[in-house]
């Protein structure tokens, strides 16, 4: 009696297409198949451990686990899912011909949001969330994950959504692609993205052999250079790292591209070499965004993928995390968003005697809305020496600053020149200072130079203590997070806030961030 191949899969619509496709051409060959739909992983046993035989794969595990207990004789895989190293015992015995490369954008309405600083696109994936931030530095990511189908109905049901990414080999496949959808051919592909896999038990020389004669060479050349770039830097899920290999003119084409996790730094590479005499490549490539500031930059990502103590609601500089002690985990992301305003020309068209100015964002707003020259101001009053600073470089003499707006409302109502401010805040300001003015009879003319958005994420149960800069990091934390933390704060108005939600409150002894360290250190030394 003929084999029966026994073709393992997970049971998402995409995976089966792809089950099919290898059913498909083996049946063409004569062999007989079935498509066996593998449980969970955590419906499996194995006699062995998993960490002995090398299981890692977030989405090849259950079906490692199926071959190795004999229930399967084949897996199929998209490739680019695939951990660089196979456990023992398994082995990659043919690729499919390969299948569009390429991410595409599925937008909502148009591509208009595309030249505005305040996009929105969703996306679980690393490697796009970083070379879509590389390009569109002001834009927001928002996860998302889940299969095909549901992440498309996930984009359709948000409404503050303006686009996600998909990969667009799998639209294509399961025939799902929607009009309003465009190939992003500046973006680099995962590894191996648009390629199918099949695995086969070593010493299963039948089902090898079998599987041999719908082998691709030509994919299977151009995908074991971007596996063996991936492997090479040591990266996975954890780092941002793109690559694409294709064969021209009897010639292998690569490029490759490493990224920080926020998209700040990028090293590419690019490269070709003759058919026939590509041995080296992957390697050769690897090391030249190795020496070009990409192990600092793999350290950096390895560093912040370590289980953190702390966790800083503001992205630190290079030279901020040097101040940390060393002993410590500590990872940093901005936790608000800043979105510039409009202002109409006669905000500042009339004389202004006295004008507040609480924070750099709004000393930011002001340039971006007006030239110098038109901001003219009699009297400015600030907060903080920072916010000061910036005034009298871009703007103009400063009258007086005070440490936080309670104290300078409260100079003011001793000594203000008339009975008129204007105040350029956030929507998101506090109400001390403009509820201490109007009290005392001085009238207050607010003008929202900027919005404050919220986007924080949920941080990790490890996380003992968090570093806020502002009421609005605090609220913005609250958001995602209900742990207990220590609150290490940049001043008392924040700490004020802090203190609705923590009972460990901690506060530098001056309103900057590098305080704010120094207060962490302090605390773990």
């Amino acid at each position: 009696m003929p084999k029966i191949t026994r073709i393992g899969t997970r049971d998402s619509q995409l995976a089966l297409y792809q089950a099919n496709i290898v059913k498909s051409q083996l049946e063409q060959l004569g062999q007989k198949t079935e498509i066996v739909a593998v449980k969970a992983t955590g419906d499996l046993q194995l006699n062995r451990p998993i960490y002995e035989l090398g299981v890692t794969g977030v989405f090849t595990r259950t079906l490692d686990i199926a071959m190795l207990n004999n229930d399967i004789d084949i897996a199929v895989h998209s490739l680019k899912d695939v951990p660089t190293l196979l456990p023992k015992g398994i082995i990659q015995a043919a690729v499919i011909k390969r299948g569009n490369v390429r991410d595409t954008l599925v937008f909502k309405q148009n591509e208009e949001f595309l030249s505005s600083k305040e996009g929105v696109i969703a996306t679980g994936s690393l490697r796009r969330r970083a070379q879509w931030l590389n390009r569109y530095p002001t834009h927001t990511i928002e996860p998302l994950r889940g299969n095909v189908n549901s992440r498309l109905q996930k984009l359709e049901d948000n409404e503050h959504w303006d686009g996600a990414i998909f990969a667009a080999a799998g639209l294509g496949r399961i025939e799902v692609r929607p009009e309003n959808a465009i190939n992003l051919n500046w973006m680099i592909p995962a590894p191996a993205q648009g390629a199918i896999m099949i695995t086969a038990l070593e010493d299963d020389e039948e089902t090898r052999m079998i599987c041999k004669e719908i082998n691709h060479e030509e994919t299977e050349i151009c995908t074991t250079i971007e596996r063996d770039f991936l492997n090479k830097l040591e990266g996975g899920c954890t780092a941002p790292i793109g690559a694409l290999a294709f064969i021209k003119d009897e010639e292998i084409h690569f490029e490759g591209v490493l990224l920080s996790p926020d998209g700040s730094k990028k090293i590419e590479v690019n490269r070709k070499e003759k058919l026939g005499e590509h041995e080296n490549m992957a390697q050769f490539c690897a090391n030249y965004i190795i020496e070009r500031g990409g192990k600092r930059l793999l350290d950096y990502i390895k560093e912040r993928s370590k289980k953190a103590k702390v966790y800083s609601t503001k992205s630190l500089t290079d030279d901020q995390r040097l101040l940390v002690n060393e002993t410590l985990g500590i990872q940093s992301t901005d936790f608000i968003k800043i979105s510039i305003n409009r202002m109409k020309p006669q905000s500042v068209r009339q004389p202004i005697q006295n004008v507040i100015i609480t924070s750099k964002n709004s000393v930011e707003a002001l340039l971006q809305n007006f030239s110098a020259e038109e901001l003219q101001f009699d009297n400015i009053y600030c907060v903080g020496r920072r916010t000061k600073r910036l005034v009298e470089k871009r703007i103009g003499a400063v009258k007086h600053t005070e440490p936080n707006a309670k104290k300078l409302a409260e100079y003011l109502v001793e000594y203000i020149d008339g009975t008129q401010v204007t105040y350029f805040c956030s929507d998101l300001r506090l109400d001390a200072l403009p509820n201490i003015l109007t009290e005392n009879n001085i009238t207050v003319n607010e003008i929202e130079a900027y919005q404050t958005k919220y986007s924080a994420i949920k941080i990790d149960d490890s996380v003992e203590g968090v570093m806020f800069y502002s009421p609005s990091t605090v609220q913005s934390y609250r958001q995602e997070n209900n742990a207990e933390v220590i609150a290490f704060c940049i001043g008392e108005t924040t700490a004020q806030e802090a203190k609705k939600h923590f009972k460990d409150i901690r506060i530098a002894k001056v309103p900057t961030v590098e305080s704010v360290i120094e207060l962490v250190n302090e605390h773990y030394i």
